[in-house]
């Protein structure tokens, strides 16, 4: 398992982990992030959008379930589980359909999931709030 670990002082430090994450975009499709709330996850996938060409405007997916960006030639889905709290609501909002299409999936409150996500093809990413900084940390194989 590779880790990489980056602190985040002021909004323009989000640039090396934005770098990593493009990069792992190449071979990896699942992102789940996890970090409590307020910890800056949305912060980081707007400005990771915005890094890789996304024009629509990035917001958070607390109410919708699901956000689609579109790419070029690809769709990105951006998740936030928070509100889900069983298997059922899972299968009603088609998940199945997102996990095995091939597209990049960023999870915000992955935990119901986790177990259906291949493991060679995830990264998991930990955001932490520490006073006025954060600390961001990359595991993926």
């Amino acid at each position: 398992m590779n880790h990489d670990v980056f602190h985040i002082l002021r909004l323009d430090d989000y640039h090396e982990a934005i770098g990593k994450l493009t990069t792992l975009m190449s071979t990896h499709f699942y992102f789940a992030l996890t970090g409590d709330l307020g910890a800056g996850k949305t912060t980081l996938v707007k400005k990771w959008m915005h890094h890789i060409g996304v024009t629509d405007e990035v917001t958070s997916p607390t109410f919708s379930l699901i956000n689609e960006y579109q790419l070029d030639d690809s769709t990105i889905y951006h998740m936030d589980l928070y509100r889900i709290k069983s298997d059922k609501e899972l299968i009603e909002i088609g998940i199945e359909e997102y996990l095995y299409q091939g597209a990049h999936l960023i999870i915000e409150w992955p935990e119901l999931i986790l177990s259906e996500l291949t493991r060679s093809l995830l990264v998991q990413i930990n955001i932490e709030s520490m006073d006025e900084a954060r600390r961001i940390e990359l595991r993926y194989m």
